[in-house]
C-alpha cells in the first residue's frame, strides 16, 4: 500500500472509531487504526493529522445523517444560545463543532466560562432547574500539573462547560486539531451566526418554546439515579440493585430492538416506581411518567408484571384475552423475556447517561425522518 493510501486508510478507520464513539481522542484513535491496518511499525509521517480525521468524520455525518444533521445543528445552536443567556455574567463563548458546524452523532455543546469560583455558576444552573455534574480533572503536560473544572449539563442536548479563571477571558486558546486559535462565539456573535445561517428561525420564539417544553430525559435521569441504592430480593434478583437490573434489560433490548424508541424506553424505565412505592411500583412508575411517555410505552410498563403471570400460567382468562388482543402482545412478551434475562451479577452495562444519550439520539433521528 502506498504511503498516501495508507495515510487515507488510517484516517478513515480512525474517523470511524470516533464517529461510532469507540474512541474519543484523536491520538488514541489514529494509533488504534494504525495497529489494525499495519503489521509493523508506522512512521509518524504516515499518520494522518487531526484535521484529516475530522474531515473524514464529517463525511460519515453527511452520509449517515443527511438533512437531519442541518436541523440538528440549528437546534443545538438555539439551545446553546439559551444557556449562554442564562450564564451571561460568566462571559460564555461557544466553541467546538456546534460553533464550526462540524457536528456529528452524539456531539456535545461546548462552552468556555470565566469565573474564579464555581459556586455562582452552580447557583445559576440550579435556578434554571437543569441537572449537572461538576468534574475536576488533573492534567499533566510538560511536567506541569493543572486542574481543569468541567460542568456536564444534562439537557435536551448535553453540554460540557469548561471553567477558566476570570483573567483568562481574553486569552487566545489554541486548537488541538489545527494548532491555530480556536473559533469561538460570544452570545451576540452566536445570534448573528444563527441569523445568517438559519434565517428561517425566529430566535425569540424558538427559545420561548424551549423554555416552555419539558425535557423528559431530565426526569428520567432523576428517577433512575436513586435506584442504585434500592436493593432487591436476591432470590429473584441476584444481580443486585434496581438500576443495575434496568441497565441490563436496556442493553438486551438495544440488541433486540435498536430502532424501537418506545420499547427501549419501557426496558429502561419499567421498574422506576420501585424507588417511589415498592408495594405498587407499576402504578407509582406510571404516575411519575404521566405525560412523558407514549401510550405504547405505558402499555409495556403497565403490563410487564401481568406478562410474568401470563408466562407462569396463573393469569386469569379475561386478562389473558385482553393482553393477547393487543397489537403489542408479542413485544410485551419479549420485554418479559428480557426482564428475566437481565439479572446477571457483574454484567457489563452502559451508564445511565449513555443509555439516555442513545435514546435522545434515536428520538432526534425519528423526528427528522
Amino acid at each position: 500500500m502506498s504511503d498516501a493510501k495508507l495515510r487515507h486508510a488510517i484516517a478513515f478507520e480512525a474517523a470511524r472509531l470516533m464517529y461510532e464513539r469507540v474512541e474519543s481522542e484523536y491520538f488514541t484513535a489514529k494509533r488504534k487504526a494504525a495497529k489494525r491496518l499495519c503489521r509493523g511499525t508506522v512512521k509518524p509521517s504516515d499518520l494522518p493529522t487531526n484535521a484529516e480525521i475530522r474531515d473524514q468524520m464529517q463525511a460519515f455525518a453527511r452520509l449517515h445523517e443527511g438533512e437531519s444533521r442541518t436541523a440538528n445543528l440549528r437546534d443545538m445552536r438555539l439551545h446553546a444560545l439559551r444557556l449562554m443567556r442564562v450564564l451571561c455574567r460568566f462571559r460564555p463563548r461557544l466553541i467546538g463543532s456546534v460553533m464550526t458546524g462540524h457536528v456529528r452523532k452524539g456531539s456535545d455543546i461546548d462552552l468556555h466560562l470565566f469565573s474564579d469560583h464555581i459556586e455562582p455558576i452552580s447557583q445559576a444552573l440550579d435556578e434554571e432547574g437543569v441537572q449537572y455534574d461538576v468534574e475536576r480533572k488533573q492534567v499533566v503536560k510538560h511536567g506541569e500539573s493543572r486542574v481543569f473544572t468541567h460542568v456536564h449539563v444534562f439537557d435536551v442536548f448535553n453540554f460540557e462547560l469548561t471553567v477558566y479563571a476570570e483573567d483568562k477571558a481574553h486569552y487566545v486558546f489554541k486548537s488541538s486539531i489545527t494548532g491555530k486559535p480556536i473559533e469561538r462565539a460570544s452570545t451576540r456573535e452566536l445570534e448573528e451566526l444563527i441569523a445568517e445561517q438559519h434565517p428561517e428561525v425566529n430566535v425569540e420564539e424558538a427559545i420561548a418554546e424551549q423554555q416552555e417544553a419539558a425535557d423528559p430525559y431530565q426526569l428520567f435521569r432523576l428517577l433512575l439515579l436513586p435506584l442504585e441504592n434500592v436493593k432487591q430480593n436476591p432470590k429473584h434478583h441476584p444481580e443486585g440493585d434496581v438500576l443495575f437490573h434496568l441497565l441490563q434489560v436496556f442493553e438486551l433490548a438495544r440488541d433486540a430492538r435498536p430502532y424501537d424508541e418506545e420499547f427501549l424506553q419501557a426496558a429502561l424505565l419499567h421498574d422506576v416506581g420501585k424507588g417511589i412505592d415498592p408495594y405498587d411500583h407499576v402504578g407509582a412508575g406510571l404516575q411519575a411518567l404521566d405525560g412523558l411517555i407514549t401510550p405504547r410505552t405505558a402499555f409495556f410498563i403497565e403490563n410487564h408484571m401481568l406478562a410474568l403471570e401470563y408466562k407462569a400460567g396463573t393469569l386469569g382468562h379475561r386478562a389473558r384475552k385482553h393482553l393477547e388482543a393487543s397489537d403489542d402482545f408479542e413485544d410485551l412478551m419479549l420485554l418479559r423475556e428480557l426482564d428475566t434475562k437481565g439479572r446477571v451479577p457483574g454484567a457489563r452495562v452502559s451508564t445511565v447517561d449513555e443509555a439516555l444519550d442513545f435514546l435522545k439520539e434515536l428520538d432526534r433521528q425519528n423526528k427528522w425522518k
